[in-house]
Order: C-alpha cells, then sequence, then structure tokens
C-alpha cells in the first residue's frame, strides 16, 4: 500500500509540473495546424493571382505549411522542457540515412525541381522523351504523366528527362503526306487540286500555312510532299483523311496517280550473212 500511495503522488506531482506545459503544448500543435491552414487558403488565393504553373503553386503551399507547422512544433517542444541541440543532431543523422537509402527518390524530387522552374514543357504540351510520346497530363515532383495516343498514360520519373534530348511539340504538330503524279500530267493544276483538298479538311489550321511541293523526281513519276499543321489532338486522324481527300481530287480532275514503273530493254540480235551466226 505505501508502494501505490507512493506511486500515486508521484504521478500526481508529474501531472501538476508537466500537465500545464503538455496541455500548452498540444494547444500550440492545434493552434498550428489551424494557422497552417488559413496561410495556406490566404497563399493559394495569392498566387492563383500569378501566372504560375499548378504543380508550382502546390510546392509552394506545401513548403509554406510545413515552415508553420515545423515552427509551432518547435515552440510546442520547447515549452515541455525538451533540450533542442540532441533531438536536430539526432534528426542530421537521421536523416542523412534515409537520403542514402532513397536516392533515386531524391533524384527524381530534385529533377522534378529543375523541371518546375525551368519550364521545358507545360500541362498540354505534346513531348517525346526517352523513346516515349505523349500529350503532358500532370506534372509532379516525382514523375510526369503523359497521355498516349492510344489512351494509355505513361509515367515517366523525372530523372530520366533531365539531362535528355526532349522535343517539345507544343499544342501542334506538323504531319506530312506524299502523293505521287504522272510525269505527263499539269503539275501546277495538280498542286492547285491537293492545295483546294487540303484546304477543305476542317482539322487542318489556317496557320501556320500548309507547306505543298514538289519534292523530286521518283520512279512513280513527280512526289509531292503536303504537310499541313493540325492540333496534338487531330494529327493520328488527319493522314488518312487526307489521302482521301487528295487522291479523290486528283482523279476527278484527270490527273493521273504515278505508279513504279520498270522499263526492260532487250537488245535485238542480227544473224550474220557470211557465217550465219547470230551477234548482238
Amino acid at each position: 500500500m505505501d508502494k501505490l500511495v507512493h506511486a500515486q503522488g508521484a504521478l500526481i506531482d508529474l501531472a501538476i509540473r508537466f500537465g500545464p506545459r503538455a496541455l500548452v503544448a498540444v494547444l500550440t500543435l492545434v493552434a498550428g495546424g489551424f494557422v497552417a491552414r488559413w496561410i495556406g487558403r490566404a497563399g493559394e488565393r495569392g498566387l492563383s493571382r500569378l501566372e504560375l504553373e499548378p504543380p508550382v503553386r502546390t510546392l509552394l503551399l506545401r513548403i509554406v505549411r510545413l515552415v508553420v507547422i515545423g515552427g509551432f512544433a518547435i515552440l510546442a517542444l520547447a515549452n515541455l522542457g525538451v533540450d533542442l541541440l540532441p533531438l536536430i543532431a539526432g534528426l542530421s543523422v537521421v536523416g542523412a540515412g534515409i537520403a542514402l537509402a532513397t536516392q533515386g527518390v531524391l533524384s527524381n524530387a530534385v529533377a522534378g525541381l529543375t523541371i518546375i522552374f525551368t519550364k521545358p514543357y507545360r500541362i498540354g504540351d505534346f513531348i517525346a522523351v526517352v523513346g516515349v510520346e505523349g500529350r503532358v497530363e500532370e506534372i509532379s515532383i516525382f514523375n510526369t504523366t503523359l497521355l498516349h495516343a492510344d489512351r494509355s498514360r505513361v509515367v515517366v520519373p523525372n530523372r530520366k528527362i533531365v539531362g535528355e534530348i526532349l522535343h517539345n511539340y507544343g499544342k501542334i504538330r506538323q504531319t506530312r503526306v506524299s502523293v505521287a503524279v504522272a510525269f505527263e500530267a499539269d503539275l501546277a493544276g495538280a498542286l492547285r487540286a491537293i492545295r483546294e483538298a487540303v484546304a477543305s479538311n476542317p482539322r487542318v489550321l489556317e496557320e501556320p500555312k500548309a507547306l505543298i511541293q514538289v519534292a523530286e523526281a521518283a520512279a512513280a513519276g513527280f512526289r509531292i510532299d503536303v504537310r499541313p499543321w493540325v492540333s496534338v489532338a487531330d494529327h493520328g486522324l488527319i493522314e488518312g483523311e487526307l489521302y482521301l481527300a487528295i487522291g479523290g481530287a486528283l482523279r476527278a480532275q484527270g490527273f493521273a496517280i504515278g505508279y513504279p514503273q520498270l522499263e526492260l530493254r532487250v537488245p535485238r540480235r542480227r544473224v550474220d550473212a557470211s557465217s550465219g551466226a547470230p551477234h548482238d
């Protein structure tokens, strides 16, 4: 009974000594959460007026909230009488170990910050990098999500993008189709018919203007290159439509489509009258 009474007295003494401090520490943390939330909302309203990418705004708001919560946590620990210097030293050692164990994650984070602030591409741009291509759907700290032409999503780690050759098409792409007309065809008339067929397609952009020109004299005839500009979403659809429209326009106006031709020449063999032996 004496031990129980002694333990009860010790607990009451600890409650009297540290109870108010613990209560103040808890209230400090709760207040820190409310203040961080309020500052985050105010910061979101302020950053919405600036022309910043969504990932940049999200990153800045998270940093501000973490700083506020961290400050209130330090106040709570100091109120409890915790010596912060050994705690900071211990956290430094733990942080070094975590950094060594998560090198890939940290490299992705650093690469993500590089992408966010240097802006080699933006959400909505069509890019090709490290053997994949697609429209940028999301840029996060750790990876970039692309929407492929087949509607699948490609998640590329940011460290695979930074330092690589990146082709940014933006929001429009130039497509290319080729047709051949016979050598005897009227080239000026054929080009005029092709321009009309291309201009009638609603997917083709008026600016930049489509490039339509005679590329070479091939085996099948004169090869004409057609390079119109379309939006990224229409790039996979436009080629079939252009071949259909151009082929129909050329046939309707009587232009012969060029086909591969091979000319064979067989030498005539003559017979020598004196000997009767054939020779070339």
